[in-house]
């Protein structure tokens, strides 16, 4: 049986329509028909570069993970879903037996099959075959673009609660305005946060951030000719501390730093403006060989910890924030696409605007013959 019209990646920039098997389904699995897909920049990069690290696109791969649907089929031993069910979709399973699973830290499975990540396909397309916890009930009231929303969310809820641990009453400083970086001052501003200083080098991501979550906003000094980029970072973390009036200890102090950017600078500037005893959290990907102040980092007792995709609790953290109300997606989706323009809704992400010139910050394709309005 064919039905499955999917969005595959042959080769590097080559991108084809191809109708696949229905996928079958085991016991503890459900069958979803996706609805609504938001397009990723591990997505774009695998269609430009071809690869992510150790992650090589060997084989014509489906591509997409941001997902929401309506549960099409349920194997035999699901009870807590049924056919009509709409769900938010959390693309990674899991061995379930390795020490990192039974730890709870089942992101770090060796084992994963992540959507979208070689050699596994992704979810652009008709129907998509997943553990039925995996599959999460959306609440009345949270969209079925909500839902494809939930998995970039699930990213900010891991960095700034499961990892930053961060509670009510404190302050953060996110460097990045990327859809990550604006989730995190999201979910921080949805805890309870007394200060969220963003921080970019573009002024319209920074005007976006502070309509929606910042109460702060940075823009980093430019550097000298000739300068080193330890000491210009130095040099922006004072004036950045001077200009914001942050302090190394007591109320005016960075509880915690998230760096949404992975440029090298962005890190580096962050460890001087992190209160001694803080934590950073690094989700940003960029240069992996970047020069940090370890002696910074040994004086002022950092905790930095790296963020890889979301664990446990994540996903049902970040659908109760946004069933409450205390976060809304919805201003994130700049562009919506039906299925057969998902090369053009690629190419707008790719080149952070569409062809009116209008700014992408998350760009969301409906599922085949679903209409864009329809959530």
């Amino acid at each position: 049986m064919s039905d499955n019209p999917s969005f595959v990646l042959k080769a590097i920039e080559e991108v084809v329509y191809e109708q696949r098997p229905i996928p079958e389904i085991s016991g503890d699995q459900v069958l979803v028909e996706v609805k609504k897909t938001g397009i990723c920049g591990s997505d774009v990069h695998y269609l430009v570069h071809g690869r992510i690290g150790d992650f090589v696109v060997k084989n014509p791969m489906v591509l997409g993970h941001e997902s929401a649907g309506i549960v099409s089929k349920v194997g035999p031993n699901v009870k807590h879903l049924k056919v009509g069910d709409r769900v938010a979709v959390e693309p990674g399973a899991t061995c379930r037996a390795c020490d990192a699973c039974k730890a709870g830290r089942y992101n770090l499975c060796p084992d994963i099959v992540f959507a979208a990540t070689p050699p596994y396909d992704g979810t652009l397309a008709r129907f998509y075959r997943v553990p039925a916890d995996l599959a999460y009930p959306l609440p009345e009231g949270v969209s079925l673009e909500d839902g494809a929303m939930i998995e970039p969310l699930a990213v900010g809820i891991h960095s700034v609660s499961n990892l930053g641990g961060f509670r009510a009453n404190q302050s953060i400083a996110i460097f990045g305005c990327g859809p990550v970086g604006l989730l995190c001052m999201a979910v921080a501003k949805a805890l309870g946060a007394t200060r969220i200083i963003a921080v970019d080098i573009v002024p319209s991501r920074l005007e976006f951030a502070k309509e929606y979550a910042a109460t702060d906003t940075y823009v980093p000094i430019p550097p000298n000719e000739g300068e080193s980029k330890i000491d210009y970072s130095q040099r922006n973390g004072d004036a950045m501390k001077k200009q914001l009036g942050i302090e190394d200890r007591g109320s005016k102090a960075i509880d915690l730093v998230i760096d949404a950017s992975g440029a090298e600078v962005s890190i580096q500037t962050a460890f001087h403006i992190v209160k001694a005893g803080g934590t950073f959290v690094q989700v940003g990907m960029g240069n992996p060989n970047v020069t940090i102040d370890y002696t910074m980092l040994v004086v002022k007792e950092l905790v930095y910890k790296g963020s890889f995709r979301y664990g446990h609790g994540d996903y049902p953290l970040a659908i109760a924030l946004v069933a409450q109300g205390k976060i809304n997606l919805k201003p994130l989706v700049t562009h919506r696409f039906p299925f057969n323009d998902a090369i053009t809704a690629f190419k707008a992400t790719r080149t952070g605007k569409s062809e009116d010139g209008k700014g992408v910050i998350k760009a969301i394709i409906s599922g085949p013959d679903v209409a864009v309005e329809d959530n």
